[in-house]
C-alpha cells in the first residue's frame, strides 16, 4: 500500500497520543516502545520526503498535526520529569554517574 507523506504525520501523531496515554498511567515501558515506533516512522518519513512533496492544503494540515504532536510531547515530558528525577536518585544511590 502506498502511503502519502501526510499518512506518516498522522501515524506519528497517533503514536504520540498513545504515548501520552501511557505516560498518564505511568506505563513507561509502553512510552519507550511507542517512542521507538515513532523513530521508525520518522525515518520512513524522512526517506519518503526526499522524493515527494505536500500540497499547500496538506502542508497546512501537517502544521496542525505537528502542533498537536508538540503539545503531546510537552505533556509527556512534564509527566516524565518526576520519573526522571526518581531515576537520577536511584543511580546516585547506586553510585553510578549519569554523566
Amino acid at each position: 500500500m502506498e502511503h502519502n507523506l501526510l499518512d506518516y504525520y498522522k501515524a506519528i501523531e497517533s503514536a504520540s497520543q498513545k504515548m501520552l496515554v501511557a505516560a498518564k498511567t505511568e506505563n513507561w515501558d509502553e512510552v519507550v516502545r511507542l517512542e521507538g515506533a515513532c523513530a521508525v516512522l520518522i525515518a520512513q518519513l524522512r526517506h519518503r520526503s526526499r522524493h515527494h512533496t505536500l500540497s499547500p492544503d496538506d502542508r497546512r494540515e501537517k502544521t496542525r498535526i505537528m502542533q498537536r504532536i508538540l503539545r503531546a510531547d510537552a505533556q509527556i515530558r512534564c509527566l516524565a520529569e518526576p520519573w526522571l528525577g526518581d531515576l537520577e536518585v536511584f543511580f546516585e544511590k547506586q553510585s553510578v554517574p549519569l554523566h
